[in-house]
């Protein structure tokens, strides 16, 4: 199967969603998000980084669901942020901001 290069806004929703998950991280270690999430660390590393821009819709569940991040907060924000809009919807201090 001969996959198709990726368009622009494919490598920058990767990147913005990547930034995002980095951020719900905190300062939560890669090695343990990626334990409790059953991928392997280099995973995590590599949509963090962005160079995995389309990762796997259940990788992305996963690591969402460690981190207590809500995928429809994160799938808005990632929409959000590529528009040109600004901050989460979700209220400051909530336990599912992304941004």
């Amino acid at each position: 199967m001969v996959r198709l290069p990726l368009t622009q806004a494919e490598v920058d929703r990767g990147q913005r969603l990547g930034a995002l998950l980095r951020q719900a991280r905190g300062s939560r270690s890669m090695l343990e998000v990626a334990l409790r999430a059953g991928v392997s660390p280099e995973t995590v590393r590599k949509i963090e980084s962005g160079r995995v821009a389309t990762p796997a819709f259940s990788t992305v569940a996963a690591i969402a669901g460690v981190l207590g991040v809500s995928l429809d907060e994160l799938w808005a924000e990632v929409d959000r942020s590529l528009r040109g809009g600004v901050g989460p919807r979700a209220q400051a201090g909530s336990r599912h901001d992304v941004a």
